[in-house]
């Protein structure tokens, strides 16, 4: 079983996504990251890359190619303020799913690896 069946599949992690953007929606630090009014469109796309990422179907690659998440994000200066507080609003999200600890703790091991990694502003 793929960490993707064992959560729930698409329905659990669009219910992250949707969440966490809920949070990002008012935050002052991280809203002007995306230029788009809705963020329905950001929301699609961190939901297919999470699916796809976890062992889900590859809707993502499909539409969109490789991930290479770096490179997408570097028009966007992160720094740690924006890191933590993406993290603070993925937190939430995560915490809200009521994931069984050991699956709560490798979808958390990956978000802090992930936010860590997409770091390209010194503080």
């Amino acid at each position: 079983m793929t960490f993707y069946e064992a959560v729930g599949g698409e329905e659990t992690f669009r219910r992250l996504v949707h969440r966490f953007y809920e949070g990002v929606a008012d935050d002052p630090l991280l809203r002007p990251m995306y230029p788009e009014e809705d963020l329905g469109p950001a929301e699609d796309r961190l939901t297919l890359f999470l699916v796809q990422y976890w062992g889900g179907p590859s809707t993502y690659s499909q539409q969109r190619g490789h991930p290479r998440l770096r490179m997408r994000h570097v028009p966007f200066v992160i720094g740690e303020p924006e890191r933590e507080a993406w993290l603070r609003h993925m937190r939430v999200a995560v915490e809200e799913l009521g994931l069984p600890a050991d699956l709560e703790q490798m979808l958390w091991k990956y978000f802090t690896m992930a936010a860590k990694s997409m770091v390209n502003a010194p503080s």
